[in-house]
């Protein structure tokens, strides 16, 4: 990656990004006897998205592009088919070719996290063996959310930790329930927490309250509490993210990003996402249908909320 583009100032990428909490230590207790993966996953891991050409196919030429450019930087790892990699809409050989040519191009001193989490404990399992012979570090695991009225604490336990044992690599929780419509039980997390494969939990759910509790109730394991979105992550730093070095928001004179830049997925989706992309060097591109481009006003309004930050 020696012949990427310049340095580029990690304050202006309008992406998501993780900020792990404080762990504890890990009492280690499992359903079945597996390996136990210690991974620190302090830093900031930006969210992927996925390029498409015109003709809506997946374009690696670009992300090769995008992934040059966020080289420079000195983000922890990287997270590919995450939400913003529009994960739902992509085949199996694409999610599998995504996570090969992004460890390709991804320095082997950082981590790649991948989605691998499907609607039957089965397919996950597949997917998740599938991502680790792809190169993936960690497995990225999202709540399965279609029968969601019968998706228990109990069923999803087993689910979790049925997928921790088969998984030759650390699982995260996914909870994300603005897109799942699930919101993986707090009594759940603290069971599935005691899994020695299990590393922490994404949350983007943004209610720092129950961040707060998973924080607290699990400071006797070696369990880490991601926020999922910047939306919320000025206020994670109050649970005790002071230990946690910062390695990416405080380039040149601006730190972390002003509160109503998180609005750009909240209220435009991954089309804004995209759109703001392009104005800061990146390649953004057409999301895959039935994700409709932004309209005009849409876009305007967009450009709007950057310049009057003093990001355009």
């Amino acid at each position: 990656m020696a012949a990427c583009s310049p340095a580029f100032s990690a304050e202006a990428i309008p992406g998501g990004i993780w900020w792990p909490l404080p762990p504890g230590q890990r009492r280690g207790l499992s359903a079945q006897p597996g390996p136990v993966h210690t991974l620190n996953l302090r830093g900031i891991f930006p969210p992927l998205t996925t390029p498409f050409s015109a003709t809506q196919e997946v374009d690696y030429a670009q992300l090769e592009g995008n992934l040059c450019r966020y080289a420079s930087i000195p983000f922890r790892g990287l997270v590919v088919l995450g939400s913003n990699g529009e994960y739902p809409y992509l085949a199996l050989r694409e999610r599998l070719e995504l996570v090969s040519c992004v460890r390709r191009a991804l320095p082997r001193d950082r981590l790649l996290l991948a989605g691998s989490g499907c609607e039957s404990t089965q397919a996950t399992i597949k997917l998740t063996v599938s991502m680790a012979e792809a190169g993936a570090d960690v497995a990225l695991v999202v709540t399965p959310c279609y029968y969601r009225g019968a998706m228990t604490s109990a069923a999803l336990v087993q689910h979790y930790t049925e997928v921790a044992d088969a998984s030759p690599i650390p699982v995260v929780l996914y909870s994300v329930p603005a897109n799942t419509g699930l919101d993986l039980p707090l009594e759940a997390v603290l069971t599935l927490a005691q899994h020695p494969n299990i590393l922490g939990i994404k949350d983007s759910g943004g209610d720092i309250t129950r961040m707060g509790l998973m924080v607290h109730k699990t400071r006797q394991e070696d369990f880490q509490v991601l926020a999922g979105s910047a939306g919320f992550l000025l206020a994670s730093y109050a649970l005790g993210a002071g230990s946690v070095k910062h390695v990416a928001l405080s380039h040149g004179s601006r730190q972390a990003p002003a509160p109503s830049l998180p609005q750009v997925t909240r209220r435009f989706g991954i089309p804004g996402l995209k759109k703001a992309m392009e104005w800061f060097g990146y390649y953004g591109g057409p999301c895959r249908a039935p994700l409709a481009p932004l309209s005009s006003p849409q876009v305007e309004e967009l450009k709007g909320i950057f310049s009057a930050n003093g990001w355009l």
